[in-house]
């Protein structure tokens, strides 16, 4: 049984034109990268289509290096002209991620990766969460009642376990979680007790079956190449007894239109000022 993320991307894009079309300001994001391989290229291509679709304007940049990358980036995030900056990941020099996310204004980072707005998921405040945490809890939000089900995440990096697992326990949602990870012992014993399993570890095909309960929710959030075909980390045998996200086009897909709603919720604000 496949969630219909589609339907769940068009209504996230049909506000993001409804809050363009109220707005006098011309949005426009910013993507960056440096030395991207074909499939970053891809992605950014796309990103561009669907800017183009909702009227928004879009510049891609491919910095030489990551010093010309953070001058770009300083630049960038005091233009007024641009309401989203996005950076593709990873870079080459991994040692300098932390200082790259930092450089980004965090009234900027629609991507949901500079510290200070992580740190804001703390409190609630999920204005500027990770994009893909908020895709997963757009889907979650509107596949299930999230108030007091068992919702397991397994994996813990800092754009998608940690923080989603942060905004399920929040009042509002009031989940009992579980973050599980390489060290994580009885895994099998965990998700198959859970109504709600969110998966992102890069292992193609990780959840089997007998790791799920019947009529659970499972989020792929995994993205694999196998045999020159994308596939997420749930096997395909787990939608015979439980609801899960298609890969390609499940949270990948919410997650674009995620970013692209908050250039234009960005857009709007400076409207305003």
């Amino acid at each position: 049984m496949l969630i219909d993320c589609k339907s769940i991307s068009n209504e996230i894009d049909a506000n993001t034109k409804d809050t363009l079309s109220k707005t006098s300001v011309k949005a426009k994001l910013v993507s960056f990268a440096v030395a991207p391989d074909s499939g970053t290229i891809s992605y950014l291509k796309s990103q561009k289509k669907k800017a183009s679709s909702l009227g928004i304007e879009y510049e891609m940049i491919i910095a030489t290096d990551v010093d010309e990358l953070k001058a770009l980036l300083k630049r960038c995030s005091k233009d007024s002209s641009v309401h989203g900056i996005f950076v593709s990941h990873p870079l080459p020099d991994k040692e300098s991620e932390l200082e790259i996310v930092q450089l980004v204004n965090p009234n900027k980072d629609i991507e949901g990766r500079n510290p200070n707005n992580l740190g804001m998921l703390i409190y609630g405040h999920e204005q500027f969460s990770p994009c893909t945490a908020q895709a997963v809890i757009e889907i979650l939000e509107r596949s299930t009642s999230i108030m007091g089900k068992k919702a397991t995440i397994i994996g813990r990096s800092p754009t998608v376990g940690m923080p989603v697992s942060l905004m399920l326990l929040k009042r509002e949602r009031s989940a009992t979680v579980t973050v599980c990870h390489t060290k994580t012992r009885n895994l099998q014993a965990i998700t198959k007790d859970s109504d709600i399993v969110v998966v992102a570890v890069g292992r193609a095909g990780f959840l089997k079956p007998e790791m799920v309960k019947e009529g659970a929710i499972v989020i792929d959030v995994g993205i694999n190449v196998v045999e020159g075909k994308i596939v997420g980390d749930v096997d395909n045998k787990v939608q015979e007894k439980a609801w899960i996200t298609p890969v390609p086009g499940g949270v990948g897909s919410v997650t674009t239109s995620v970013l692209m709603n908050r250039v234009a919720l960005n857009a709007a604000r400076s409207d305003k000022i």
